[in-house]
């Protein structure tokens, strides 16, 4: 190797090593002012560009120096229940099944989820506005009570007051969204009720989502003693996520942005349901299934045809002959 080709190399290794103390540095920046450790690459690649200006990372540039230097995020299990719908309660039929979002305000998804911390269990009300996926209203108590979700309601009503035409509230089946007082603060303000079928999550989506996202990057990390203690952390928490924190469908802006500033998603509208529809399968007598929905039909075989080998057998036994004959 040349002099200047050893020289240029080493350099090359330098100036790598340095760059990527930089972007450590700025993820732990970023880190620290979100106040969770567990947001992952590509919810940080985006803000790293904005923040470094001349040094662009790609995705899974960023993924492998998070792997190697033990930065990656891990999921977690769920490990309690929050709804309880078996109960005499008048039900309602869900209205936002095919429903097209063109802008805040038209429908709310509620849901609850809940927050350990040492040994205790807060349950967190949470109200989101599906098209900018704004946290609108919260609540943290210490029970399942029907009076702790009506405080979520109350906060999210008053400060959207004067923008709740046409507005539909979704949720479960969960005693505390069908008691009498709910659904009066409900029905006083002009709101529709609209909730999914009997064990159907997948049509209260939204809300999931958001719930993993507070506890995942949050939530899960909370150490406190008290309830005012705890109410304070989710306060600064629902604030950082409403304002700082981009989402790749908002075009990587914050649910702020959408819901106040006016700022438009990636797709200007949205459809319910849309991502979430599952195959169905209906099993014939000739031990094949076709999938019945519009994509296209997927047929299973009665019988899985065994591997071939590489060389033919034809091929193999006359090879094996002729080295007889030798």
């Amino acid at each position: 190797m040349a002099r200047q080709g050893y020289y240029k190399q080493d350099d090359a290794a330098q100036s790598m090593f340095i760059e990527q103390e930089i972007i450590l540095s700025a993820v732990k920046q970023i880190r620290r002012k979100a106040k969770t450790t567990r947001w992952g690459a590509r919810k940080l690649q985006g803000l790293l560009n904005k923040e470094l200006g001349a040094i662009n990372i790609g995705r899974d540039k960023l993924f492998d120096l998070l792997r190697a230097n033990h930065m990656l995020v891990r999921s977690r299990k769920r490990k309690h229940f929050t709804t309880q719908s078996h109960h005499w309660l008048r039900k309602y039929d869900n209205l936002i099944e095919g429903k097209v979002i063109t802008q805040p305000n038209q429908v709310w998804v509620v849901d609850i989820t809940y927050v350990k911390s040492n040994g205790t269990i807060y349950f967190l009300y949470l109200i989101t506005d599906v098209y900018s996926q704004k946290i609108v209203g919260w609540s943290l108590s210490l029970d399942l009570k029907a009076a702790s979700a009506e405080c979520a309601l109350v906060v999210a009503i008053n400060d959207n007051e004067n923008k709740l035409e046409s507005l539909i509230h979704h949720s479960d089946r969960g005693v505390q969204y069908c008691s009498s007082a709910y659904v009066e603060i409900l029905e006083k303000n002009n709101i529709a009720i609209s909730m999914t079928k009997p064990a159907s999550p997948q049509e209260n989506a939204i809300a999931e989502r958001i719930n993993g996202i507070l506890k995942d990057e949050w939530l899960y990390d909370l150490d406190v003693k008290t309830l005012k203690e705890a109410r304070k952390k989710v306060k600064e928490v629902v604030g950082i996520y409403n304002n700082y924190r981009p989402h790749n469908t908002l075009k990587n802006q914050t649910p702020n942005q959408i819901h106040d500033l006016g700022f438009l998603r990636h797709k200007t509208e949205r459809v319910i349901g849309k991502t979430y529809r599952y195959r169905k399968r209906a099993i014939k007598n000739d031990g094949s299934s076709k999938s019945g929905n519009a994509i296209g039909q997927t047929i299973i075989p009665q019988v899985v045809a065994p591997q071939q080998s590489c060389r033919p057998l034809i091929r193999c036994k006359t090879k094996l002959d002729n080295l007889n004959e030798l």
